[in-house]
């Protein structure tokens, strides 16, 4: 009865198994920049694309000057926040993060002469099209816009409905550089009417996500917003239910690069359980490899699982192997094991004896990455089929000899303290990072100190009241947090509460606050109290925006906003040498 459910499963993806190395071809699209619309008074900064050329791009604005750049900056910022009224914070971030939309802005003038001068001229009788740079600043390159341009309009203000929705976001605490990948990928969820947009992420909270969680999950499958709820998943939440995973659990591993399929997901665990794995077997795989689910929707299942029946393995004995060694779903063991048996058919070796090999020696498969049959014969000094030969009497012996594990264990390396790289690894695998991986050799260059100090650092963030997921996507966003003595960390904390009054939660929305300097905090922060008091500042203005700006932006924004403030703030300057 077990055999014909497995039968009957296997059938129904081996439409999908089939596919599985069908890769569709775009082929590229040819923009070309138009500098004047039927208007000629008015100007639209079209982007020049070359085939998506984007190192020539990255050529032209690190051409720029730094200086020459922050002053375009600073000319755009003006024009948007004084001329076309965009709120403080919005011009500050679409000025700073459209160096595209910048560098074609200083091709229209001359660089030699006074850069805001000539801007504000410019401005003056060519206003741009404004969803260029605003599309820009959440993520979008420059290639990818020409087909997101309105064609009737040139003023964000004309679409005032697309505006609410990205205020909406934003303030749900959704990055801006993920806004602009949302957009792309669900247009239509930018056209919903005023309380739409919020009822649909409080509908995903009410599922038992955390905030955090439906931050990370809207913005990777934006297509959750558009409709109801989606059924399919909330079906893999009952399934991880059930499997007693808790409902936050997947929200470390997910990623926009990969695609979900929520109904395969389920179909995987469904399958496994047909093939005979118990309840504490699937919470510990799924634990260990999540990206056994997340990485393809469960896809390596079924590639796997066809590529052992193609051998002519019985399909009760790949049962048997996977329910008796659940490792061989992890990423790297599958890896592995096709890869020798990719090597095994490269030397040509009939398929009856690969069968036999992988059935007796699969865990020695999947735990060794192999050389390729080239280098494996040049080493040996022997032909293909002789290798085959040796490797049919001796499979273990001559595997071992072309295992790329047999010559780093030869090597003398020398490590500067291997207990003390351990440590950092199980921190960091705590942490959510996939075991081996390549974000994970990424991390331990980015992390200082021990494991037991970085957790040290990590308990006194959650100590101060922030959820242990909360501070583990902190991390991952900020890992220089980390970089930083427990003590400091707690300052900065108690100053952030106790002297600025900002709640905890501030530092979710900008984790950079905790790596600025003490000294930067205590100057700025006390200029904008006083700036508060005299009515000249709006309360609760966002971390960033007092502490990620330049000093001159400061100084023209927060000081020379009221007579009596440069005085005042030569005054906190003297006060803070002086302690």
């Amino acid at each position: 009865m077990l055999i014909a459910r497995i039968h009957k499963r296997v059938s129904k993806f081996s439409g999908m198994i089939s596919q599985l190395n069908q890769i569709p071809l775009f082929s590229p699209v040819l923009y070309e920049r138009a500098s004047y619309i039927q208007n000629p008074s008015f100007i639209s900064l079209r982007f020049l694309s070359v085939r998506s050329s984007s190192l020539a791009h990255s050529a032209d604005v690190s051409r720029v000057s730094r200086v020459t750049r922050t002053e375009a900056q600073e000319a755009l910022f003006d024009y948007l926040h004084c001329t076309r009224n965009f709120n403080f914070m919005d011009a500050e971030h679409i000025s700073k993060n459209c160096p595209y939309f910048v560098q074609n802005l200083l091709s229209e003038i001359d660089t030699e002469k006074d850069i805001p001068r000539e801007l504000t001229r410019f401005f003056h009788y060519h206003p741009i099209n404004e969803f260029e740079p605003f599309f820009e600043s959440l993520g979008l390159r420059p290639s990818e816009l020409p087909l997101l341009l309105p064609r009737d309009s040139m003023f964000l203000s004309d679409n005032s409905s697309m505006l609410q929705n990205f205020h909406v976001l934003c303030d749900y605490g959704i990055p801006h550089s993920k806004i602009g990948r949302m957009y792309l990928e669900a247009k239509e969820i930018f056209g919903y009417d005023k309380g739409v947009m919020s009822l649909k992420l409080r509908a995903y909270e009410k599922l038992g996500l955390s905030r955090p969680t439906v931050i990370k999950l809207v913005s990777c499958y934006p297509l959750l917003l558009v409709g109801g709820v989606n059924s399919e998943f909330v079906k893999v939440l009952q399934k991880l239910r059930e499997l007693g995973i808790e409902n936050d659990w997947f929200r470390g591993y997910i990623t926009s690069s990969n695609t979900c399929n929520w109904k395969r997901m389920t179909d995987t665990m469904d399958f496994l359980q047909d093939v005979g794995f118990r309840e504490e077997q699937m919470r510990s795989l799924l634990k260990t490899s999540p990206s056994l689910l997340l990485e393809g929707s469960g896809k390596r299942v079924y590639a796997l699982f066809g590529r052992l029946l193609k051998l002519g393995l019985e399909m009760n004995e790949i049962c048997f192997m996977f329910k008796q060694n659940p490792k061989i779903l992890s990423r790297k063991f599958s890896q592995n094991l096709l890869q020798a048996v990719d090597f095994l058919f490269g030397i040509g070796m009939p398929i009856e004896d690969i069968a036999d090999i992988v059935s007796k020696h699969i865990e020695f498969l999947g735990s060794s990455t192999l050389k390729g049959p080239k280098t494996v014969c040049k080493e040996l000094k022997v032909r293909r089929d002789h290798l085959c030969q040796i490797i049919k009497e001796d499979p273990l012996g001559v595997l071992w000899l072309a295992s790329k594990l047999k010559n780093k264990s030869s090597e003398q390396i020398s490590c500067p303290s291997p207990s003390k790289h351990l440590e950092k690894s199980s921190f960091l695998v705590r942490l959510g990072y996939a075991e081996n991986s390549d974000e994970m050799t990424k991390a331990l260059k980015k992390f200082r100190g021990r494991g037991d100090q970085l957790q040290e650092r990590f308990d006194c963030l959650v100590q101060a009241g922030l959820d242990c997921n909360v501070v583990a996507d902190i991390i991952k966003r900020a890992p220089m947090v980390l970089n930083q003595s427990k003590d400091v960390i707690e300052k900065k904390i108690d100053c952030l509460i106790n002297y600025l009054g900002y709640p905890l939660e501030s530092v979710v929305a900008f984790p950079t606050y905790l790596c600025y300097d003490m000294e930067r905090i205590n100057l700025r922060f006390s200029m904008y109290a006083w700036l508060r008091e005299k009515g000249a500042a709006k309360p609760m203005l966002k971390l960033s925006t007092l502490l990620a700006c330049s000093d001159s932006r400061f100084l023209k924004y927060f000081v020379d906003v009221h007579p009596e403030g440069p005085a005042m703030w030569e005054t906190l300057k003297s006060s803070s040498v002086s302690s």
